[in-house]
């Protein structure tokens, strides 16, 4: 089951390091100061714990704008679902 919830970003672990297109950072920065975060990021929830894969410069955007949450589409998923996104 999925659902779409706002969700502290200081509670979501992201795995696998990723280097982010600072100009597309920017951009999303000023779209979300405008109008708001348009498309939820993706998150595993396993066991009580969020582990995002992508929207990684949406979540950098978010970051950096000082927001407490951020939109996500949470799926919850076993430990094994999630050792296979760190394979």
């Amino acid at each position: 089951m999925v659902k779409i919830q706002e969700i502290p970003l200081n509670q979501i672990q992201r795995p696998l390091p990723r280097q982010n297109d600072q100009k597309k950072v920017q951009e999303l920065m000023k779209s979300i100061a405008e109008i708001g975060q348009q498309e939820p990021i993706e998150v595993l929830e396993v066991d009580g714990r969020y582990y995002g894969f992508s929207g990684c410069h949406r979540y950098e955007a978010c970051q950096r704008l000082g927001k407490e949450t951020i939109l996500a589409r949470v799926r919850k998923a076993t430990p094994s679902v999630l050792k296979m996104h760190l394979a």
